[in-house]
């Protein structure tokens, strides 16, 4: 009984070293130049052991996807916690991000698109990510730096579409994510903040 515990708590390790060392492989080198046998050599396992805990590199890709999205999610929610108001925020948001970018390569991106799995993985990500971007939206007015005067389901849309023209185009091969996210993120969320909101972001930004 003792030895079938520590076996289940052995490849549940080993799967978490996996996802981790594989995500940080693809997002420097994009995800179709990393073999599973990469992966398999770098840990020093064998491709047998690998492919026991997981299928293909889709499945390995999806959970890595999965457990960025728990993390992600977590660290928004205390940021939101611990921040004063929404452009708190939102500064911190763009500066998290900005390093996640530095780190990733283009290709990575690029590559998402060719798993069907990953892309309907992300397709319901956003819409769980539209109903607490709405909630934002309210918390930012009754703050006082976002306009009420706005259809917050339109705008959370709008963001949306700013997201996959930047993905679908793929800009960020030729722009730098600073300069996307200054002429087309933030120009788009000042048109919805008060004169208030409005000069934070112009005096951070």
């Amino acid at each position: 009984m003792t030895e079938n515990k520590s076996t289940t708590v052995y490849r549940q390790q080993l799967r978490e070293r996996i996802v981790d060392l594989a995500m940080r492989t693809f997002a420097a080198r994009g995800i179709r130049a990393v073999k599973m046998d990469d992966v398999a050599k770098t840990l020093g396992i064998s491709k047998r052991t690998l492919y026991e805990l997981y299928d293909n590199k889709e499945a390995l890709v999806c959970e890595g996807i999965k457990k960025y999205r728990e993390r992600y999610e977590h660290q928004m929610h205390i940021m939101s916690k611990e921040s004063a108001n929404v452009m708190d925020v939102v500064l911190k948001t763009y500066k998290l991000k900005i390093e996640e970018f530095k780190v990733t390569c283009p290709q990575f991106y690029i590559d998402l698109k060719k798993y069907p799995k990953v892309l309907a993985m992300l397709d319901e990500g956003t819409k769980k990510n539209r109903m607490h971007f709405i909630e934002f939206l309210k918390r930012g007015v009754e703050e006082g730096f976002f306009r009420s005067d706005v259809d917050f389901d339109l705008v959370s849309q709008m963001f949306e579409a700013i997201g996959q023209y930047v993905m679908s185009n793929q800009l960020f091969e030729n722009h730098s994510m600073e300069a996307i996210f200054k002429s087309m993120v933030f120009s788009s969320l000042r048109g919805i903040c008060t004169r208030q909101g409005a000069e934070i972001l112009d005096k951070e930004l």
